[in-house]
C-alpha cells in the first residue's frame, strides 16, 4: 500500500474527490469531516501527510494545524491547508504554520503535484 493521507474537510463532496483522485495515485487515503476528531484520528491513521480545510464547521483549521505542529509526536507530518481564502499563503512562515497551501478550487493535477512534491521530500 501506499503512503498514507488524512483529509480533513467539512464537505462530503471535496472529501470524495480528494478520495478518489489520490487513491487512483496509489495513496491509501483517509477521511474525516470532523475537526474534533483530528488528533484521535492522527493518533490512529499516522498519516504521512495531512490536508486540512481551514473553514471546519466551528473550528479553525490554523488553530488545529497550530496545534498539531506543536505536538511532538505529530510535528513532523507535513501539513497543506485547503482554503477558499487566497491570502493564506502569507502566513506560511509563521510559527505552527502548514507546510504549503492549496487555493480552492483547485485543479486536481495541482494538488496531485502538491501531495506527490511534499511526500517526496
Amino acid at each position: 500500500m501506499g503512503k498514507r493521507i488524512l483529509a480533513i474537510d467539512d464537505n462530503p463532496a471535496i472529501l470524495d474527490v480528494i478520495n478518489e483522485i489520490l487513491s487512483f495515485e496509489g495513496y491509501e487515503v483517509v477521511t474525516i469531516s470532523d475537526g474534533k476528531s483530528v488528533f484521535d484520528m492522527v493518533a490512529q491513521v499516522h498519516p504521512d501527510l495531512i490536508l486540512l480545510d481551514v473553514m471546519l464547521d466551528n473550528l479553525d483549521g490554523r488553530e488545529i494545524c497550530k496545534a498539531l505542529k506543536r505536538n511532538q509526536e505529530f510535528s513532523d507530518i507535513p501539513i497543506i491547508m485547503i482554503s477558499a481564502s487566497h491570502d493564506l499563503r502569507n502566513s506560511l512562515d509563521q510559527p505552527g504554520a502548514p507546510d504549503d497551501f492549496i487555493a480552492k478550487p483547485f485543479d486536481i493535477y495541482y494538488l496531485i503535484s502538491k501531495v506527490n512534491n511534499r511526500l517526496a521530500a
